[in-house]
């Protein structure tokens, strides 16, 4: 089944990743422009406000329970944390586990997912070298899964008790049963997503997973097991998606036209923001 026709709230953007509904605002990584943005929502009015500048590739938002932003920053190995004066420091060093850093979720106990390795295969290396590292709210770190086949955008239940990771190039949606201790195991398909190579993710109150699709150029809502249960049709790639909005039952979601990881620095600004209605809300993480 497809949703109605989706509407923009914004353009001109890079490539909008890692989107997330905090304190009434919409908030996004804005790759190949090394910004992190907010947005306010008037209706189908969108102001926008860049909240900080990252000098790293790629990087993802979430939030500590006090409130303080957490960015990975890409290839530097560091997951960072910005202070109430706005400034960076390091939160977590993440060096010793792999070299590059993509997505990140913080769970309702408060402890960081934050998921990387597997970029090599962009010019050649294991495609099955991915990881998710665990970042307690001190900030100690250790490994708790590997073997992903392009980690990407991850969600946790609102039971605390199940990590659900995007694998790329694995053309899947993979879970995990998450232990008191934030530790990993039971490792399953959730959904097998044949032709399909899921990005960002988020979940529904139904116990439904959204995920971007950057080749199919639209984004797809899937239960588990598989069963597609509604499709947004796009005209360019989509790269993550996030429920928000005053009652939570908007979908919004990132699009961009791509031509390759190379290109993604360049001076075209095909990124877009677009809003559908959604026939659940927001649940879980992030």
């Amino acid at each position: 089944m497809r949703t109605s026709e989706p509407h923009i709230l914004l353009t001109g953007l890079g490539f909008g990743e890692s989107p997330r509904w905090h304190e009434g605002r919409l908030w996004f990584s804005n790759w190949g422009v090394q910004e992190v943005v907010a947005v306010d929502l008037e209706g189908d009015i969108a102001k926008s406000e860049v909240v900080v500048r990252m000098p790293a590739f790629p990087f993802s938002i979430d939030w500590l329970h006090d409130g303080r932003l957490l960015l990975t920053s890409g290839r530097s190995g560091l997951l960072q944390r910005m202070e109430p004066d706005g400034s960076l420091v390091t939160h977590a060093d993440l060096t010793s586990l792999a070299s590059d850093w993509n997505e990140i979720v913080v769970d309702g106990r408060g402890n960081a997912y934050v998921n990387g390795g597997g970029f090599s295969m962009l010019s050649g290396g294991d495609s099955a070298s991915g990881i998710i590292a665990l970042v307690t709210p001190d900030g100690a770190a250790r490994q708790v899964a590997d073997g992903l086949v392009f980690p990407n955008g991850m969600a946790v239940t609102p039971d605390n008790k199940t990590l659900i990771i995007a694998e790329s190039y694995g053309n899947r949606l993979t879970a995990f049963d998450i232990a008191a201790d934030g530790s990993l195991s039971n490792r399953r398909i959730w959904a097998d997503l044949p032709g399909g190579y899921p990005d960002g993710i988020c979940l529904d109150a139904e116990g439904a997973v959204w995920y971007g699709d950057v080749p199919g150029k639209h984004c797809v809502r899937v239960r588990e097991g598989g069963e597609v249960l509604q499709t947004v049709q796009l005209d360019r790639g989509c790269f993550a998606c996030m429920l928000g909005g005053a009652t939570g039952d908007t979908l919004f979601m990132m699009a961009a036209e791509f031509s390759g990881m190379a290109n993604m620095s360049g001076d075209e600004r095909t990124g877009q923001v677009l809003a559908v209605q959604a026939p659940a809300p927001h649940a879980g993480w992030p």
